[in-house]
């Protein structure tokens, strides 16, 4: 690849904050600085306002009642949130997930077995597509909760969370979805989806690390995961991180407003590395589903792929200023296989990669790539 500034292409693990995010966050670290608990005084009465302004923005983008938004320090806490409260209430009982979830449900999910709650493990098809009526079969007169991701983090695929709620709502059992890869990416609309809890995060959506969420439909119960100070009704309690709540409310406010564009520049430079990919390397197989065949269940962004070792040690080159992932980042310090292609009947060989395209990838970094991806066909 010609010399330049490295590529990122790892929106998957993170994004970079966008500038505007960051303006709006500034004030909060000097000059508006105050705990938004003490509003006894001006200080802590505008970082208290500060904070029912960002809670008022998320919950219209996400189509809730701001008394539904709970926040947290991202996806991992608001996953065991969700997933713990819900079972904790209950001395026993069942859930539900499936195999290709993030290590944030399926640990938790792990620590209820260990204490005696029953776990159902869902598998998934050949592209990570969850079969429903496997799931109309698990259900279980003593099911809590069902958890599904909205999109899976390493190949993008987009699950039928409305239809998973429907079912889960027609026996009486709550559905929470982990939509970090998709709250900002893709619409998002909680009545229509019919969840009870939807956990999401700052850093996915150019906004800052550290700031995050849980959708908790009004009347879904849960037990704290920790107590001290009763912030957030009670659910989690902690000081509130004012200017990084500041920057999720404006990630995600600016994310809704431009999706179709953001949406359309992905999937068009998506699409333009995965030719390059198979002019290079004939051979290259795609995991996950086949946006040419169904868009709407690929996310936009997305690009996994898997080559022989001979292909992959032909690209590296063209690859070694090019910042991508061939497992989920928080797992990529992980020995062994990817639990997600090893659940799609696919065990980890020769070189993976992931792709997450983002909003500040220009058509001149897929360019690059695909110039070095030629020069390495000639080599």
């Amino acid at each position: 690849m010609s010399a330049g500034a490295p590529i990122y292409l790892d929106c998957h693990a993170t994004t970079p904050v966008d500038p505007r995010v960051l303006a709006a966050m500034l004030p909060y670290f000097t000059d508006v600085f105050g705990n938004a608990a003490s509003t006894g005084h001006p200080f802590g009465h505008a970082a208290h306002a500060a904070v029912t302004r960002a809670r008022a923005a998320i919950a219209a983008a996400l189509h809730a009642e701001p008394d539904e938004i709970v926040f947290t320090s991202g996806a991992t806490e608001s996953d065991n949130l969700a997933i713990k409260g819900v079972a904790f209430q209950h001395a026993s009982g069942h859930v539900i997930t499936a195999a290709t979830e993030h290590k944030a449900v399926l640990d938790p999910c792990r620590m209820l077995a260990a204490h005696g709650y029953r776990v159902t493990v869902l598998p998934v098809d050949g592209e990570g597509r969850l079969d429903l009526d496997d799931l109309a079969r698990a259900f279980a007169p003593d099911t809590l909760l069902v958890s599904v991701m909205h999109a899976n983090n390493e190949i993008g695929t987009v699950h039928d969370i409305a239809a998973i709620a429907a079912l889960c709502r027609e026996r009486g059992v709550l559905c929470h979805t982990d939509a970090t890869q998709t709250i900002g990416r893709l619409p998002f609309d909680v009545g229509a989806l019919g969840v009870d809890l939807a956990s999401f995060t700052g850093h996915k959506m150019y906004g800052p690390k550290g700031a995050g969420g849980l959708y908790v439909r009004r009347g879904c119960s849960l037990l704290p995961l920790f107590e001290g100070g009763g912030h957030e009704r009670g659910l989690r309690s902690g000081t509130l991180n004012v200017p990084g709540i500041v920057g999720l409310a404006e990630a995600l406010t600016l994310a809704v407003a431009e999706m179709p564009q953001d949406a359309a520049h992905t999937r068009q430079l998506r699409d333009r590395l995965w030719t390059a990919l198979r002019e290079a390397v004939p051979a290259v197989r795609l995991t996950g589903v086949d946006p040419a065949l169904d868009p709407d269940h690929r996310l936009p962004n997305n690009l996994h792929v898997t080559l022989d070792d001979a292909d992959g040690d032909r690209i590296a080159p063209a690859l070694a200023d090019v910042a991508c992932s061939t497992r989920s980042a928080c797992t990529s310090g992980a020995s062994g296989p990817s639990h997600v292609l090893e659940a799609l009947g696919r065990p980890e060989g020769g070189t993976t990669l992931r792709f997450g395209v983002g909003r500040f990838t220009t058509g001149d970094d897929i360019a690059r790539i695909a110039a070095g991806l030629l020069e390495s066909t000639r080599a």
